[in-house]
């Protein structure tokens, strides 16, 4: 068998047809009305950016009051402890996040999106009322089922809407909502932690967008999964690919470790939040440390992630365009040397830079790892290959909270922010040797054939679908969203 891919022919695309062929094995077909495509979906798809905000909202509300608390309320010296409450955000949370695309590829997308908001009732008056810090770390268990459920589902929900052609824009536009909802709400809450105290003001902002949520999910959102089935269902097959026949444990293997654009994709995403846990958890106290108010503290606890809400919806779209990979690489590069200046810092100013360039490198990858998933899982079991890049990912706080409590209580605050900057230097740096590109070729009509660039090329592992069938000189080698669209010969 010959080594070298076929070359796909690159043919005018068609029109996308308004019914599919035939249903995804074991499911039923979805009805003649269901249409991929943002502009097809658009009512339901800004509804579900505006429920990924409530979503970021939720979270944002303790980005700038529960590190004061641990401090100013119940006096936790030591960082290991003081940190305990995002290790439990993201140890369940990353947990959840695999959960929540199991489930919702058996009980449907919105069960598990309602769900999800269900969990987060009790978490404001957790933090309103709690005695001692084991409320806040029961609150942050909460926080963590609460975030995997609704932020994993609010993410399949818009890969299924839109289709291959547009996932970067869409993951663009959905992660701007929710971190841009970060941002106001850590802003909004120091804010009022500044004029009415750390409780219980600021966590009645969280309270309210709960409820929101909450009722949101129940009466607008509408399911998705039918979508899913579609594209599933129109997708002409790759020859020897993994179509919709993998066990989950194959595909945690694949998604981990074997296939090199997903493996590439989850260490990165689980580093890129190691160090948002580090901005999270303890940037705030080396702010206090230098005597800045609580307000100043708040706007740059908020200036991170406006910047990088704001970036991906540049980034994404871009991402569709120029590609995935190199995006990756330099937006991770990018937040080591934001992380350096943070520790090399002690002016507003200085950290002020160094949340903007933070921000700018997060923007850069968040919603480009999301769309490297979409482009290579198959629709099949793309909900739950997300799960797992969103375990791998979401797992970076436990690790994070770990390492940067370890190495501040043994060798200083500085020393923590040092080691998890030379720590995301080295992910972009596996990003550029490991990852393929993977972004599907824009759609138009091309001239001739065209040949992917040599590190374009997949690495299928041969042993999850053998080599039956193939004949000699064909190559099992093309991931899932890349060629095979219909009306595309690969």
């Amino acid at each position: 068998m010959s080594a070298r891919e076929p070359s796909p022919v690159v043919s005018e695309a068609p029109r996308e047809p308004q019914a599919p062929q035939a249903p995804l094995e074991g499911k039923p077909a979805p009805g003649p009305g269901v249409r991929l495509g943002l502009r097809a979906n658009l009512a339901q798809f800004m509804l579900l950016v505006a429920v990924n905000a409530l979503v970021g909202g939720t979270l944002g509300q303790e980005r700038t009051v529960v590190p004061l608390l641990a401090r100013q309320a119940f006096h936790l010296e030591a960082f290991t402890s003081a940190l305990t409450f995002i290790l439990a955000f993201g140890a369940v949370k990353a947990v959840t996040n695999f959960f929540a695309g199991t489930l919702s590829d058996r009980f449907g997308r919105k069960p598990v999106l309602v769900a999800g908001w269900l969990a987060a009732l009790p978490i404001p008056l957790l933090l309103i009322w709690a005695p001692n810090w084991g409320w806040v770390v029961a609150a942050n268990v909460l926080l963590g089922v609460n975030q995997g459920l609704t932020w994993s589902t609010t993410v399949i929900m818009k890969i299924d809407l839109v289709g291959p052609s547009r996932r970067g824009l869409a993951m663009g536009l959905n992660e701007a909502a929710g971190y841009g909802a970060v941002a106001v709400t850590a802003l909004a809450t120091g804010y009022l932690a500044a004029a009415h105290g750390l409780r219980p003001a600021p966590f009645l902002l969280g309270a309210g967008y709960i409820a929101l949520g909450l009722g949101l999910s129940v009466v607008a959102v509408r399911e998705t999964q039918g979508h899913a089935r579609y594209e599933a269902a129109t997708r002409l097959p790759a020859a020897g690919q993994p179509a919709g026949h993998l066990s989950t444990g194959q595909i945690v293997w694949l998604t981990s470790f074997r296939e090199r654009a997903l493996s590439a994709a989850c260490q990165a995403g689980m580093v890129n939040n190691l160090n948002d846990g580090l901005a999270w958890g303890v940037f705030p106290v080396l702010y206090a440390r230098h005597g800045l108010s609580v307000a100043q503290i708040g706007i740059l606890a908020a200036l991170y992630p406006a910047v990088w809400g704001a970036g991906q919806l540049v980034t994404g779209a871009v991402s569709d365009r120029i590609g995935r990979k190199w995006l990756i690489a330099t937006g991770m590069l990018v937040q080591a040397v934001a992380i350096g200046l943070v520790a090399l810092g002690t002016t507003v100013t200085a950290w002020a830079i160094a949340a903007v360039l933070l921000g700018a490198g997060t923007a850069m990858v968040y919603p480009t790892l999301l769309a490297v998933i979409g482009d290579v899982a198959h629709p099949a079991w793309r909900a739950r290959s997300v799960g797992v890049y969103r375990l791998w990912r979401d797992g970076g706080f436990a690790i994070g909270a770990l390492l940067a409590g370890g190495v501040a209580d043994a060798f200083g605050l500085l020393a923590a922010i040092w080691v998890v900057a030379a720590l995301t230097a080295a992910s972009g740096i596996v990003v550029a040797v490991r990852m393929y590109e993977t972004r599907p070729p824009r759609a138009g009509p091309r001239r001739g054939t065209r040949r992917p660039h040599r590190q374009q090329r997949s690495a299928w592992p041969q042993g999850l679908h053998g080599r039956q069938g193939l004949r000699g000189g064909q190559s099992p080698a093309w991931p899932a969203n890349r060629w095979n669209t219909p009306g595309r010969a690969g």
